[in-house]
C-alpha cells in the first residue's frame, strides 16, 4: 500500500534497538507526522519527560474547568502530552502469547498510569475538533506506538454533548479525551471484583494524570461521567465489546 506523508514541519525519526533508560520509545519524533493511509493515522510528537510546573504546584493549583475558549486550537503537542498522560507506555513489555488468560498480556508495555495487574482495561479516544495538523475525526490512541488512527471522519463534538445531557463545554473544547472500558481484560483474572472496583480504580488513577497533566500546559478539563450510555454508543459508532466510562473536555481556559 503506498503510503503519501506529509511533515509538518522537520521530523527526526529514529528506532531505538536498546533500552538506555527509564522511559523507553520504538519512534521519536519531533513533530506531528501525518499519514495518508486506510485508516487514517497520525505519529504524534513525542511526550516530554519535564517540564517547568512541579508536581506540587499542579496538585494545589488543579480544578475542574467547564469553558474553555471555542476559537482556540489545541495543539498537537500538547494533544499528545495528554494523552500520553493519560495511558501512555512509559516501558515497552513483549506480550507472550503462550501466557495464560489469567495473566497480564501488557498489551505493549507498562503505562503513565497504574493498572491492576497490568491488564489495562481501556481503550483511549480522542475526539477531535480543532487541533491544529489534525483532522477533525474520533481516533483511537495506540499507546504503544503513540499515534492516533480515525474511526470516525465526522466532527461528532455536537451529538456527543447532547449525549452528555448537554454539557456544552464538550462542544467548546477542541478536543476530549474519552474511556471506554474492555471489562473482560479484567474479569479473567479477577471475577467480578475486576469489574466492580479494579477497573475503576484504574479509571481514577488515568483520569487524574489528565487533570495534572493539563495543569502543568496551562490547559483546563473536567471529568465527565453523566451521560446516556446508549447515545454515546451510538455516537462514537463504539464496539460490542467497549464500554463507555468517561470523557474529559481540554482546551484553552475561559475563566480561571
Amino acid at each position: 500500500m503506498k503510503h503519501l506523508t506529509w511533515l509538518i514541519g522537520l521530523a527526526a525519526l529514529t528506532t531505538l534497538s536498546a533500552c538506555t533508560g527509564t522511559t523507553e520509545t520504538n519512534e521519536t519524533l519531533a513533530v506531528l507526522t501525518k499519514v495518508e493511509d486506510n485508516p487514517l493515522t497520525y505519529i504524534l510528537p513525542s511526550p516530554k519527560f519535564d517540564g517547568k510546573v512541579s508536581v506540587e504546584s499542579a496538585l494545589a493549583n488543579r480544578r475542574s474547568y467547564r469553558s474553555f475558549q471555542e476559537d482556540k486550537a489545541l495543539s498537537a503537542e500538547d494533544l499528545s502530552q495528554i494523552l500520553w498522560a493519560a495511558y501512555g507506555v512509559t516501558k515497552f513489555r513483549e506480550d507472550n502469547p503462550d501466557a495464560p488468560p489469567n495473566r497480564p498480556s501488557f498489551r505493549g508495555g507498562l503505562r503513565t498510569a497504574p493498572s491492576a495487574g497490568a491488564t489495562y482495561p481501556f481503550e483511549i479516544y480522542a475526539i477531535v475538533g480543532n487541533v491544529t495538523g489534525i483532522e477533525p475525526g474520533v481516533y483511537r490512541y495506540i499507546s504503544d506506538k503513540h499515534k492516533l488512527v480515525r474511526v470516525m471522519d465526522q466532527d461528532v463534538r455536537e451529538e456527543l454533548t447532547v449525549a452528555a445531557l448537554g454539557q456544552v463545554m464538550i462542544q467548546q473544547a477542541p478536543a476530549t479525551v474519552f474511556w471506554s472500558a474492555i471489562f473482560s481484560r479484567a474479569e479473567v483474572r479477577y471475577g467480578s471484583r475486576g469489574r466492580e472496583r479494579y477497573v475503576c480504580m484504574d479509571l481514577g488513577h488515568s483520569a487524574q494524570n489528565v487533570y495534572l497533566q493539563a495543569e502543568a500546559l496551562g490547559l483546563g478539563t473536567c471529568a465527565i461521567g453523566a451521560f446516556r450510555d446508549a447515545d454515546v454508543v451510538r455516537v462514537l459508532q463504539l464496539p460490542a465489546e467497549e464500554e463507555p466510562l468517561y470523557m474529559m473536555p481540554v482546551g484553552h481556559i475561559l475563566v480561571r
